[in-house]
């Protein structure tokens, strides 16, 4: 039990490192963007027209078997982790005390990060079909999860333990979605043609 409460301590000290600390003009402007979905949407289009314009139906199996991996990320984030666990947000949790709220609350609970595990969802799932292939992209994809994680502590909305199990979390189901993808038979995508 005294483990526990001294990561949760230890959790809450990098929270306030993080959201009060580290906090700056530049973050305070570009994180509550960074960290919207709707920001992404253009990139989400793009992605699933790039697979289905170049490969047809076996883009369109791509296309699938990503929102299939995320769709599971976030439901077992969101539906089974979150629902289990029931940890305050840090927004609404009556023994934090200064913490900076950039964006609204949400109302549901804290752990795991469902915007950590979506997004490690995405980024994995294409590091581990594409990344042979477009190896200069590994590197931008995992930072872009990453730095959404971050600000999802930044803005207040979420404590680091939080995004560290929700990219765990996202990374394992896309690479449980890799897994059934290639068992599938769809997985061979010829990127000569």
């Amino acid at each position: 039990m005294a483990a526990l409460l001294s990561l949760l301590d230890l959790d809450q000290m990098v929270f306030y490192l993080i959201n009060r600390d580290g906090a700056n003009v530049v973050f305070d402007w570009i994180l509550p963007i960074w960290r919207d979905k709707l920001f992404w949407l253009p990139i989400y289009v793009f992605i699933m027209s790039f697979m289905i314009y170049n490969f047809r139906i076996k883009g369109y199996w791509f296309v699938i078997f990503m929102m299939i991996t995320v769709g599971a990320a976030d439901f077992v984030s969101h539906s089974i982790v979150k629902k289990t666990i029931e940890r305050l947000r840090p927004c609404q949790d009556p023994n934090m005390d200064e913490e900076r709220l950039l964006v609204r609350c949400g109302s549901g609970y804290s752990f795991t990060s469902n915007h950590a595990a979506n997004h490690f969802a995405v980024s994995m799932f294409l590091i581990f079909t594409l990344g042979r292939r477009f190896r200069k992209l590994i590197i931008p994809l995992f930072l872009w999860a990453v730095t959404i994680a971050y600000a999802q502590v930044y803005v207040g909305v979420h404590y680091p333990l939080d995004v560290v199990c929700g990219a765990i979390l996202g990374t394992l189901m896309a690479y449980l979605g890799t897994y059934v993808y290639s068992l599938s038979g769809h997985r061979s995508i010829d990127w000569e043609n």
